[in-house]
């Protein structure tokens, strides 16, 4: 590791940067699609855990770590070490996800809904840690409003390698004869891959750490809670939810909707969903795209309302009509792929905005709310799903027979909630203010005040003999 004098960021990152930074979406990306395709189906049928009492597990960890996400960002925005601000806690978080990783996936029946909460937690831990450090460390590595969108965009296809990889497991098990080993093959997926990634990471890219006007003496209260009074603090926490609780909602049924309504396989539903996945490595740098096009706001009403379009056509898909699904998987994963990348790109932008106010980094305390929105949601997600397919009696046990007005709850359920969730959380940003115009002109005032601070900083260390360290790079 070495160090370099000056506080200075790069307008523009290469390919090789951006994918090399991007490394450990692989497998976080395959996790997190192995979470909410098929463990908690696995867990239902193989393991034999009531459907209620899954549900009721993810849920009771997202209500357990409620905090979890927000102190991890309140600590990281004040953290400071040799290593870097975001890198320790990325690194750290790496061995905590691949215990709950292991002990979730390799789990045998008899489990109870304490051994799945536990392990839960310590799952979720570990995302928090990697996920928050991340996120932030992306939003300081370039600065600008466009550039933000291409970065996103074009790191989001990276981990949507991840994904593919974890959906051709079911059908290779299949084929091989090993189908019952499937989720725990994605379990080790995550476990070999992590460790790897998060070197390949580490090791290629910088960390720099912007400069404050004043140091952090006490937890400063009344500065958060003018943070969060703000309308855009706000938008950004109930679209995020309602973008995550839509999406999240139709993964929660896509196994039942797929196997017992359209009469596919579970490999032939995997096969779907991996060409849903495709389409998203390609809509992710086309809605980065967009967003230099119309702006970021723009592209996510844009990418809400169309998805949503395409979701109602999918009861018109031929039962196990192979082909006749493609169009419809294509349109929906090309306009699913802008939503994350919009809001984590817009929220480092409302993160500079709060620097500019402030004079402190408050960027890994945004994502934290953010990140405790989607886990809320997500935790609905399934609550709300199950619930409905109790009520409309679903039985949900490996080779029950369903009676058709089961059946139809079930299509319904599928297309309405989220429908209603994610047009709810792109109308959320209908008016957002903070367009290239605004963004430039508070760049332009940060750099200007960043660039005061690193003189002085500078001429005092030398008045002192004292070295200057102003950011924290990589090799080389």
């Amino acid at each position: 590791m070495t160090t370099t004098t000056g506080f200075s960021l790069p307008k523009r990152l290469t390919l090789p940067d951006i994918f090399l930074f991007a490394a450990s979406s692989v497998p976080i990306a395959g996790i997190g699609v192995a979470m909410t395709i098929y463990l908690q189906p696995y867990m239902a049928s193989r393991l034999g855990v009531p459907l209620m009492v899954v549900a009721g597990s993810w849920f009771t960890v997202r209500m357990l770590d409620f905090g979890i996400d927000v102190a991890l960002g309140l600590v990281m925005d004040r953290f400071r070490s040799r290593w870097g601000r975001y890198r320790v806690w990325f690194v750290a978080g790496a061995p905590v996800l691949m215990a709950g990783i292991y002990m979730l996936f390799m789990a045998e029946p008899g489990i109870d809904q304490v051994y799945i909460v536990a392990w839960l937690f310590v799952f979720y831990l570990g995302t928090s840690m990697i996920g928050l450090a991340h996120a932030a460390w992306a939003a300081t590595l370039v600065t600008t409003y466009n550039e933000r969108s291409r970065v996103f965009g074009l790191m989001a296809p990276v981990g949507i390698l991840g994904a593919l990889i974890v959906l051709a497991l079911p059908a290779i098990a299949e084929k091989t004869g090993h189908a019952a080993d499937a989720v725990s093959w994605m379990g080790w997926f995550g476990i070999i891959l992590m460790p790897i990634t998060v070197a390949i990471v580490v090791m290629s890219t910088p960390e720099r750490i912007a400069p404050e006007v004043a140091k952090h003496e006490t937890l400063p209260i009344r500065e958060y809670w003018e943070i969060m009074k703000q309308p855009s603090f706000l938008r950004l926490l109930i679209g995020e939810a309602g973008l995550v609780l839509g999406p999240g909602w139709m993964s929660a049924l896509y196994v039942f909707f797929f196997t017992h309504s359209r009469g596919f396989t579970p490999g032939a539903s995997g096969l779907l969903l991996m060409i849903y996945v495709v389409a998203g490595a390609v809509g992710a740098p086309a809605a980065a795209w967009l967003a230099i096009k119309i702006g970021k706001h723009n592209t996510l009403f844009a990418t809400t309302t169309s998805y949503s379009l395409g979701l109602l056509t999918v009861l018109l898909i031929p039962k196990g009509a192979f082909l006749a699904a493609i169009p419809t998987m294509i349109w929906c994963g090309f306009m699913a792929s802008g939503f994350g990348l919009m809001t984590r790109a817009m929220t480092a932008d409302f993160g500079d905005e709060i620097r500019l106010q402030q004079g402190k980094e408050r960027i890994t305390m945004l994502y934290s709310f953010t990140a405790l929105a989607a886990k809320v949601a997500s935790a609905f997600a399934g609550v709300f799903t199950y619930a409905v397919l109790t009520w409309v009696g679903f039985n949900a046990t490996e080779g029950a027979t369903n009676t058709p007005e089961a059946i139809r709850g079930l299509e319904l359920a599928y297309m309405i909630g989220p429908v209603v969730f994610v047009m709810l959380g792109g109308a959320c940003f209908l008016g957002w203010n903070l367009d290239a115009k605004k963004h430039a002109d508070i760049r332009d005032q940060l750099d200007t005040r960043d660039a005061a601070l690193a003189r002085a900083a500078s001429g005092h260390q030398q008045d002192e003999g004292a070295p200057i360290v102003e950011s924290i790079a990589g090799p080389g």
